[in-house]
């Protein structure tokens, strides 16, 4: 439901001084506001270039400009021929901690279950293989010179969105011919495979970073121009404290929230 602010409905802004904004972030920031108070729901079509210069007297770049910096934080997403409109999906709400317990795991549920809740969530596409190692995963795992790798490569999909894009590396030598080298791993995934072969995972390291996503990430997760992707690397380590995974994530930015939940 719009509120009868303005011709366009964006109200303006209660904040703070934003007089020396330059005018495209000063009309992103009534339109951001707009669509948190709810004047524009989910899946509803902003004011289009041309309203923005109607109301605001600039040009047609600036207007531009400011609907572009709403698509950069992933808030909007344009439709070719349509206009721009609100993002019509719910983030995903990633527990770092909780996924990765073994009370996940350990009991045949899959960790990204853990994220999805009651939504629908698949994996539309697994590709498993051996490979060389390459060098810094080699080194991660501890293989010499011409180490060979088991790689599982996934695109996870939620309520119909791909949102996920997964690599999992381990040593050739404890993967091959066992279920971790199968497309279904079974009950628990990987980390219950390895637990059967007496490499439980006990801990995990995870590095997270972001960056502008490579041509084929952003067609693979569907992206609108602009929104970055956020890279998880994490490493699975054994009672021994060895490295038994790899796994290499690129997630869309603006489909997760990352949570981490601990006492102090």
């Amino acid at each position: 439901m719009r509120s009868s602010a303005t011709s366009s409905g964006v109200r303006p802004s209660s904040g703070g001084d934003t007089g020396r904004q330059p005018k495209y972030q000063r009309i992103a920031a009534r339109l951001r506001e707009a669509i948190e108070a709810g004047e524009y729901g989910p899946g509803e079509r902003l004011p289009g270039e041309n309203d923005l210069m109607a109301e605001h007297g600039v040009a047609r770049m600036t207007a531009r400009q400011a609907l572009g910096v709403l698509q950069a934080e992933g808030i909007v997403e344009a439709r070719k021929g349509a206009g721009v409109f609100v993002r019509d999906f719910k983030p995903i709400r990633r527990r770092g901690l909780e996924r990765l317990a073994h009370a996940q795991w350990g009991e045949g549920r899959s960790i990204w279950s853990a994220d999805a809740g009651d939504r629908e969530l698949l994996v539309d596409s697994v590709e498993v293989g051996e490979e060389d190692a390459p060098a810094a995963i080699a080194g991660v795992l501890g293989l010499g010179e011409g180490g060979r790798v088991c790689v599982r490569r996934r695109r996870y999909v939620l309520d119909g969105k791909p949102v996920l894009l997964a690599t999992s590396f381990l040593a050739a030598d404890l993967a091959s011919g066992m279920p971790i080298a199968r497309p279904d791993t079974g009950p628990g995934g990987v980390y219950a495979r390895l637990e059967e072969l007496g490499r439980k995972p006990v801990h995990f390291r995870e590095e997270v970073r972001s960056r502008m996503p490579s041509g084929d990430e952003a067609e693979r997760l569907a992206l609108p121009t602009g929104v970055p992707v956020m890279l998880i690397a994490r490493t699975a380590f054994d009672t021994a404290g060895v490295a038994v995974e790899v796994n290499s994530m690129v997630l869309d930015s603006a489909a997760y929230v990352l949570e981490f939940d601990f006492e102090a």
